[in-house]
């Protein structure tokens, strides 16, 4: 499926981007981005760096002013109904973004009052969410002392004590060790299976191949093609299929002074 394929309309649609562009002076960082994403779907967004991922997202989820066109969740125009947007959907923050002289349990209960949780429900979800991804342990240490992988997993819990509709990860799985990377998958996967939607931006290809049930590659701020992993495959490796749209790949560049081996 090509950028400008649509989806069936038989399968609702979570997020709706239409005609998205993001300017900075003369740099256009995003440029005109169409995307639809199905409810229920595990949706990656793929690119090189610098290609508008995180602009897009940050613009999808109230964070970033569009320049122009419209970002809808679940029908509602995201940017007319600011407050309604942000109670359904989950946004994980990076680790330099949140209360690091907090408890782990600290840092979920306080989020929880702020989603206008009660103090009681606020505390159960914490206390679920910290055995669910195993911190249970680590309830009473501040997040400053975690390590990278704890941070990642408490971040991702900070998104999702409010039981969102929609969950927005940018780079989830940056620095984490594999043994964290699997369990984090895992409650990703449940969350979709439940009936949530994942939108996860990466640039790693083996991982959103591994996880994602659809995917879009972004280039230069446009979407190159969208669709089902297997439509944007279109029977290749993920990988190969991104050089052919996005290309950047050298050749490898020879050089007489770096080898291995004896030097004379």
């Amino acid at each position: 499926m090509t950028a400008d394929t649509a989806y069936s309309s038989a399968q609702p649609v979570a997020l709706s981007v239409d005609g998205l562009l993001k300017t900075f002076g003369r740099k256009t960082a995003v440029d005109n981005l169409h995307l639809d994403v199905p409810e229920g779907s595990f949706y990656g967004i793929v690119g090189p760096n610098g290609a508008g991922k995180t602009t897009t997202l940050q613009m999808c989820t109230g964070m970033l002013l569009p320049s122009a066109g419209h970002v809808s969740l679940f029908g509602q125009d995201v940017w007319e109904n600011l407050d309604e947007a942000r109670a359904v959907m989950g946004v994980m923050p990076q680790a330099d973004e949140i209360f690091d002289r907090l408890t782990g349990r600290q840092l979920l209960i306080y989020v929880g009052l702020l989603h206008g949780m009660k103090r009681e429900e606020s505390r159960r979800r914490a206390d679920d969410l910290m055995a669910a991804f195993g911190l249970a342990d680590a309830g009473k240490k501040i997040v400053a002392d975690y390590s990278t992988g704890m941070k990642k997993k408490i971040c991702l819990a900070v998104a999702m004590i409010h039981s969102p509709r929609i969950l927005f990860l940018d780079e989830p799985f940056e620095a984490v060790d594999p043994v964290s990377s699997a369990n984090l998958r895992d409650i990703l996967k449940e969350y979709v299976a439940g009936g949530g939607t994942v939108v996860i931006s990466s640039h790693v290809m083996a991982l959103v191949e591994k996880m994602c049930s659809h995917v879009a590659i972004i280039a230069e701020g446009t979407v190159r093609a969208a669709g089902t992993l297997e439509e944007v495959s279109a029977g290749e490796e993920l990988e190969d299929r991104f050089f052919e749209l996005v290309g950047g790949r050298q050749e490898t560049a020879h050089f007489d002074w770096l080898q291995g081996g004896e030097q004379e």
